[in-house]
C-alpha cells in the first residue's frame, strides 16, 4: 500500500474532528542544544493525544450499520479514551480491553467518556489477543492501537501539518511503542524532506520494537514497568508497522527511568505544559544525542499529556 496516499485520505476525514496542533520553538531547549528544538504538542490534542487521530480515522472509514453496531478495541489508556471520544461524537458505542494494571485515572477517563471497559490479566498483547476474540464472536469491528494502516495513517496526519509548520526539518524524535506513530509521521514527511532522521525513542524497560529492529524480526521480549505506559508492552506478532519502521525509521534511542523522569519534571518547570511519560522519552532522547544535533532544526513529538495525579506527584518530589 502507499502509507502516504493514505495519510492524505486521514486528513481529508477527520480533519473536522481532530485539532491541528501547534509547532512551538523552544528558547530554552534550543539554547541549551546549540540547536532550533520545536515541541509538536499532540499534548494539546482534544482528548489529550495523538490516538485521536487514528482512532477517528477508522472509525470514519467504517459504513454506517458497522458503526452503528459499536466497535471494540484494546488499550491502556490513550487510545482507548481516543476511540470512546469518537464513539460518542458519531453517536456508536465501544468496548476497551485494559491490562488490569492499567492506570486508573486513564481508565476513568475511557469510562467517562461511555466506555465499557473489561479488564484482563497480563500486558496489553494479552488485551488485544481478547478484543480481537471478542470483535470476532460479537461481530463488532475491532480498532487496533497500530496494528491497522489506516489507523497509521490518522497518527500520520500530524507529519503533513510539520510539513506546513516548518520549512526544514533535519531529525524528528518520537516516542514509540507499537510503531504507529513514528511510521505515519514520517510517511508524510519524508515526502517533502527526504533527508530527515526519524528517531524512534523508547524506554529502556520496554522497548520491543527497538530490539525487534535489531533482530530483524518481531520479538516477543518482555518488559519492566516503565514511567512511558503509553508506549510499554509488546507488538503484535503480524503487526503491519513493522515493516513500516524498517522502511522508515532511520535511528533508535533507549533511555532509563531515571532520565525519562528528569526530563518530564524539566519540561513541566520550563514550559509549563503537561506531557506524560511517553512524551518525556523523547525529550530524553533527544538529549542523549545533543551533541549531535548543534545548529539543526529538530522535532519532539510530545504525543500526550494523560498522567496520573499520584504518578505526576511523585515525579515532581
Amino acid at each position: 500500500m502507499d502509507l502516504f496516499q493514505e495519510v492524505k485520505l486521514a486528513r481529508q476525514r477527520i480533519r473536522d474532528f481532530v485539532r491541528c496542533t501547534r509547532l512551538i520553538r523552544s528558547p530554552h531547549y534550543s539554547d541549551k542544544l546549540s540547536a532550533n528544538i520545536y515541541f509538536k504538542c499532540e499534548n494539546l490534542q482534544t482528548t489529550g493525544s495523538f490516538k485521536l487521530r487514528g482512532a477517528f480515522n477508522k472509525f470514519l472509514s467504517l459504513d454506517d450499520s458497522v458503526r452503528r453496531l459499536g466497535v471494540v478495541a484494546a488499550s491502556t489508556g490513550n487510545h482507548g479514551r481516543g476511540v470512546a471520544h469518537a464513539a460518542r461524537e458519531l453517536n456508536s458505542s465501544c468496548t476497551i480491553f485494559a491490562p488490569a494494571d492499567s492506570d486508573q485515572n486513564k481508565l476513568d477517563a475511557m469510562r467517562a467518556l461511555g466506555a465499557e471497559i473489561k479488564l484482563i490479566e497480563g500486558d496489553c498483547i494479552n488485551a488485544e489477543s481478547s478484543a480481537r476474540k471478542n470483535s470476532e464472536q460479537s461481530g463488532r469491528c475491532y480498532i487496533a492501537p497500530y496494528n491497522d494502516p489506516v489507523v497509521v495513517a490518522g497518527q500520520g496526519t500530524i507529519g503533513l501539518e510539520l510539513n506546513e509548520q516548518l520549512d526544514q526539518m533535519d531529525a524528528i524524535f518520537v516516542a514509540t511503542g507499537g510503531g504507529g506513530l513514528i511510521s505515519g509521521i514520517a510517511a508524510a514527511v519524508k515526502q517533502k524532506h527526504p533527508d530527515c532522521v526519524h528517531v524512534a525513542c523508547s524506554p529502556s524497560n520496554s522497548n520491543v520494537m527497538i530490539q525487534s529492529l535489531d533482530a530483524g524480526r518481531i520479538l516477543d521480549a518482555p518488559s519492566e514497568p516503565t514511567l512511558s505506559d503509553a508506549t510499554a508492552g509488546g507488538v503484535e506478532a503480524d503487526s503491519v508497522t513493522f515493516d513500516f519502521c524498517q522502511q522508515y525509521v532511520d535511528r533508535t534511542v533507549s533511555v532509563d527511568e531515571s532520565e525519562i523522569a528528569r526530563c518530564l519534571k524539566q519540561f513541566i518547570d520550563v514550559h509549563s505544559m503537561l506531557i506524560e511519560g511517553s512524551a518525556a522519552v523523547a525529550i530524553a532522547a533527544m538529549e542523549q544525542v545533543a551533541d549531535e544535533l548543534a545548529g539543526k532544526n529538530v522535532v519532539v513529538v510530545l504525543c500526550g499529556a494523560n498522567i496520573g495525579s499520584e504518578k505526576l506527584a511523585k515525579v515532581l518530589q
